[in-house]
């Protein structure tokens, strides 16, 4: 009777592993997983040198202490743009990624601000939703002013206009949704675990993101210019547990890309449908609606270069699964609503559920749009 049990489970395993997706699938390098890690600024660029201590020691101090827990592992090649105090331009750190064919691109920095503003934020590129975020892609992008024949090299960008970073966001678009996971890691690993006040997940458009070919992130690790935060930040102890949640977060992608998009398909279906179930007659009885006529909100649970069948059975009894293929990608969402706070639920119904990366997205006459300029438009 074991021995019947036992074959019946190995054939189950083999059978689910046939409809899930190797981590291979999602890395650039076969047998490798390349991440390029860049130190901001260095040389003759300090940063910004609020307090009095330098942007450009700490970036590259963290930096060099989140590639040598990264290579600790075998299956992990990390390259950096600079492991000294040089000059690097940003077209060059773009290059050193491109070139490497990299999985991921990590930028590490210091914030500023004339306030008493503290805390972590990491940013993907995107439109600035406001003019603190513009303020903040600005200081890191002015950096091609110390470069010779700089408006050669950058196509006639200037830092200084808005209109410069209408075109950016176009390269980096089809990572941008690995970019917002990896994001949303890093953050949570240094608000989880370090309690650093969160200043979220952000949009805005740096250079040294728009022209890599891979997902790629902004950490800004805390404000040199908030006395407590900036000494922090210039100690052995801050920047060690900086470094460690940074890796943390980067270790956390890639068990995602490691990990099978329906794991656990096995569960208790019947149960966990009928959870949802009740989640959503919740929703419908007790939840003011905030309903957009011209839109439709979703959850993105996953994407896979691996054609999977949209059934509950493979998305952890999540019912209403649609797929989309997107580029060389496919993409599996959870819903189908006008309803923002609907959705909302959704969503962490989603991630209670084994989907702790899964995010809202929104979709107008067919087509994907930036979800904040829906919730945030005046016409809403």
């Amino acid at each position: 009777m074991r021995t019947h049990l036992y074959y019946i489970f190995v054939l189950h395993i083999i059978l689910i592993a046939g409809f899930l997706t190797p981590a291979q699938a999602f890395q650039k390098n076969k047998g490798q997983f390349v991440v390029v890690l860049d130190a901001g600024h260095g040389g003759n660029d300090p940063g910004n040198v609020g307090n009095g201590y330098k942007e450009k020691e700490i970036a590259l101090n963290i930096v060099l202490t989140v590639g040598k827990s990264l290579e600790k592992h075998p299956n992990i090649k990390v390259i950096y743009t600079r492991k000294t105090d040089v000059f690097v331009p940003l077209r060059e750190r773009a290059k050193i990624a491109n070139n490497a064919d990299a999985d991921l691109f990590v930028s590490v920095h210091c914030n500023s601000h004339n306030s008493s503003a503290h805390g972590t934020e990491t940013f993907v590129l995107g439109l600035h939703e406001n003019q603190r975020n513009f303020e903040i892609a600005k200081k890191e992008n002015e950096v091609i002013f110390l470069e010779d024949n700089y408006e050669s090299h950058y196509d006639g960008f200037d830092p200084n206009s808005p209109e410069s970073f209408i075109g950016l966001t176009l390269m980096q678009e089809e990572y941008l949704d690995q970019s917002t996971q990896l994001a949303r890691l890093v953050q949570d690993n240094f608000t989880k675990t370090l309690k650093r006040n969160d200043r979220g997940v952000k949009q805005a458009g740096f250079w040294v993101l728009h022209n890599t070919y891979m997902p790629s992130v902004l950490v800004e690790t805390g404000f040199l210019t908030y006395k407590p935060e900036g000494a922090y930040l210039n100690s052995t102890k801050g920047q060690n547990e900086v470094a460690l949640s940074i890796y943390k977060g980067l270790m956390d992608y890639k068990m995602i890309l490691d990990r099978n998009v329906g794991q656990n398909v096995y569960k208790d279906v019947a149960n966990i449908e009928s959870i949802t179930e009740a989640v959503d007659a919740e929703v419908d009885s007790n939840t003011i609606k905030r309903v957009y006529s011209n839109t439709t909100f979703k959850v993105q649970l996953a994407a896979s270069s691996n054609k999977i069948e949209p059934k509950s059975y493979n998305f952890k009894g999540l019912k209403n699964i649609s797929r989309e293929k997107e580029g060389k990608l496919y993409k599996y969402y959870y819903g189908y609503t006008s309803d923002y706070n609907e959705i909302q639920n959704m969503a962490k119904f989603a991630k209670s559920n084994g989907y702790p990366t899964s995010f809202v997205v929104a979709y107008q006459n067919g087509k994907r749009v930036d979800l904040s300029s829906v919730i945030n438009s005046p016409a809403n």
